[in-house]
């Protein structure tokens, strides 16, 4: 039964099942609806919530597939939709701003018995708002929206401050905290959220004086506090000063979780070297803290950084071993120090046959460097395998290939590229070659 399925939701659909069933040798080429109004397909295989989310994920670049995938699935065959699936579609729209489909929806879920708006709906909403600067607006949410649906409390709050950090609006999140809110209970969660959000725009003097200012309110802190400064020093190119609060924490018998651990292993790589690095690693070990993902990508970064690809590689091969197995941060440490395209091509077949799926930025970043280096048909064979995976190309990933296209001379289909992401709502880079950005002239 497909006569009412539009074809390219199919192809997202069959997509997704290829990843759910791998391994089998019969292909997905038909769907059928079963009396239970679950998809179903000739091996038998339901599309559940988890499938209908991760369709419109992969339409996240392109927000009218999303929403008429969205509403297609719920009118057509009576999906239910419950409040995870409505909160993916609200983060494909307010990636767009576009902000009255959104309360729209919203006002949808208020209606239906299984699909409330919860805290996590209001956090994708103060996000996307600030992810446009709308700060008044987000606060306003909190303040006046929140209520409808008894969500205005610690952790509505706590949200709305942790995006406000996020967004670089540390300022407007200070004030809201220690002058506007007179009745919130500032606490040690609070106060890390700000440290953070000063470390995220840099302001190094802003970061001293609230570790300070912490103190002197009385307000512990707490091995995350610990762990925020340890970074924050590693990104103001200290990390000596990272390692020095690491050597006082274990002086003082501080127990160091995982994520303190790679923040050291970070802080030592850098200022005395890679092998100093794995000596950490080594007493993280002894100290019976399992490491983690991360753990093993900081030192794979730092062995990459100083040129030992061999034993980089060697540990990529460990990780399944010890019961970590390589995710997309792993592949993209080498990735960007890798300086042989062959390799970095094969190394990204050996990804996707491993079963992750590359991200966005993983397209990007690969696009760009064959770019850079004047090789466009590696720039293909990455696009090309983009497409395959149904992965929805965003306005990074457009330009990153109209640049290339531009670089070797070929206009008509650079052109035609830049057409199509305008018509998906998409900003395109204004470009002289292309007649979409004029070039200045000076009068003598």
């Amino acid at each position: 039964m497909l006569c009412s399925f539009p074809s390219r939701f199919q192809r997202a659909i069959v997509l997704l099942l290829n990843q759910t069933n791998p391994f089998s040798s019969k292909p997905f080429n038909t769907l059928s609806i079963s009396n239970n109004n679950t998809f179903r397909t000739n091996d038998s295989i339901e599309f559940d919530h988890a499938t209908v989310r991760e369709t419109i994920s992969s339409y996240s670049n392109d927000w009218k597939s999303a929403f008429e995938f969205f509403n297609w699935v719920e009118t057509n065959s009576s999906f239910l939709h419950n409040t995870d699936t409505y909160n993916f579609m609200l983060d494909v729209l307010g990636k767009f701003f576009e902000f009255d489909l959104c309360w729209n929806l919203i006002q949808r879920m208020k209606d239906h018995q299984f699909s409330h708006p919860n805290h996590t709906t209001f956090r994708i909403m103060f996000k996307r708002y600030l992810s446009a600067h709308l700060v008044q607006e987000t606060i306003d949410i909190y303040n006046n929206r929140t209520p409808q649906f008894n969500l205005k409390d610690e952790t509505s709050l706590s949200n709305l401050i942790d995006a406000l950090c996020e967004y670089k609006h540390v300022v407007e999140a200070y004030e809201l905290l220690f002058k506007t809110c007179s009745d919130c209970k500032i606490n040690t969660k609070f106060c890390n959220m700000i440290l953070r959000g000063w470390s995220k725009i840099g302001w190094w003097s802003k970061c001293r004086e609230f570790w300070e200012e912490m103190g002197k309110m009385g307000i512990d802190r707490d091995l995350y506090s610990y762990s925020i400064c340890m970074d924050i020093q590693c990104k103001c190119n200290k990390p000596w000063k990272a390692v020095k609060l690491y050597k006082l924490m274990k002086k003082e018998g501080i127990q160091l979780d995982v994520p303190a651990y790679n923040t050291v292993i970070n802080a030592v790589g850098l200022c005395e070297g890679v092998d100093m690095a794995i000596r950490v690693y080594r007493d993280m070990k002894e100290s019976r803290c399992e490491p983690n993902v991360v753990t093993y990508n900081t030192i794979i970064k730092l062995l990459c950084k100083y040129e030992r690809f061999k034993e980089a590689y060697l540990m990529l091969e460990e990780m399944p071993k010890r019961g970590c197995e390589p995710n997309v941060i792993t592949y993209h440490c080498f990735f960007g120090l890798l300086m042989k395209p062959k390799e970095i091509l094969r190394l990204f077949e050996r990804m996707i046959d491993s079963g992750l799926q590359p991200r966005m930025d993983t397209y990007v970043m690969l696009m760009r460097k064959f770019s850079r280096w004047g090789f466009l048909r590696p720039v293909f064979l990455v696009w090309k395998k983009m497409e395959e995976l149904g992965c929805s190309p965003d306005e990074f990933a457009y330009n990153a290939l109209i640049d290339a296209l531009v670089q070797k001379g070929m206009v008509d289909m650079a052109r035609k590229y830049d057409e199509e992401m305008l018509a998906k709502g998409l900003s395109a880079k204004p470009r002289v070659e292309l007649g979409t950005k004029l070039v200045d002239k000076h009068v003598d």
